[in-house]
């Protein structure tokens, strides 16, 4: 196929490089600087180098915050039957830009990032695939995501935006209160470094990321739970109840089976 990749960012690159070698890829980018290291693909820094180039697929891999803009800009250049795909986190928007765009589209979301996982090694990591959309652009994604060993499940835009809450918005919100109470340690224990360089990672990430995620309609539910056993920590903890403190750590260790 005649790929378009717009976005010339980490995840942009991974794509391209995964890509270029059983596919003609293009990547584009309005920033020449970030298309310096950009091997075996055509690079564009103008949009209308895509008027030639005639995509049969893009892969939408702007920052969250462009994510839309970028489908928008692209539209002119491309053709009908082109197939539109996103792997945005955040699906806000999509799906009504989806069923007025006129192109087939697939989306998807794999579950891995750049900050933490080895994009080198992703036999232990999962993806997300929308099952609304065009059957021949999800067979592609099930396919490539297959041949990396990822863990692939199907869910429609509102299945993933509650497994999305559950999923990010949870460890989001536990580790930014983690970070937001943090002093300065001059021998920190294990656990505590552990949890700083989860908390250092998750603050590199994009601010806007951070706040489309954790501002899904179904994070306050997720976050009324973390409030609610945190409040029962805190009574047990007041009150040095061993037999409480006992069933509390016997179902967390159950959570985690």
């Amino acid at each position: 196929m005649r790929i378009l990749i717009m976005g010339a960012g980490k995840m942009g690159s991974f794509f391209s490089d995964l890509l270029s070698f059983t596919h003609e890829v293009a990547v584009y980018d309005p920033d020449p600087q970030r298309l310096r290291f950009t091997y075996n693909a055509q690079r564009f820094s103008d949009l209308d180098e895509i008027d030639g180039f005639h995509p049969e697929m893009v892969i939408n891999a702007a920052t969250v915050k462009y994510t839309l803009d970028a489908f928008k800009a692209v539209l002119p250049h491309i053709d009908r039957s082109c197939i539109l795909s996103d792997i945005s986190s955040v699906k806000t928007g999509l799906p009504e830009f989806y069923a007025g765009c006129g192109h087939p589209f697939v989306s998807t979301h794999p579950m891995f990032g750049p900050t933490f996982a080895s994009l080198s090694n992703l036999a232990d990591e999962n993806a997300i695939i929308i099952s609304e959309g065009d059957h021949l652009g999800r067979v592609f994604f099930k396919d490539l995501y297959g041949q990396l060993g990822l863990h692939i499940e199907e869910y429609t835009f509102e299945e993933h935006d509650r497994t999305i809450a559950y999923s990010l918005s949870i460890p989001f919100a536990s580790t930014l209160v983690f970070a937001s109470v943090m002093k300065h340690q001059d021998a920190p224990g294990t656990t505590f470094k552990r949890h700083m360089a989860i908390a250092r990672g998750l603050m590199s990430e994009d601010d806007f990321l951070l706040s489309e995620i954790l501002f899904n309609p179904n994070t306050p539910s997720q976050l009324d739970q973390i409030v609610e056993r945190l409040a029962t920590l805190k009574e047990i903890v007041e009150r040095h109840d061993h037999d409480a403190m006992k069933s509390y750590l016997e179902q967390a260790r159950q959570n985690l089976k």
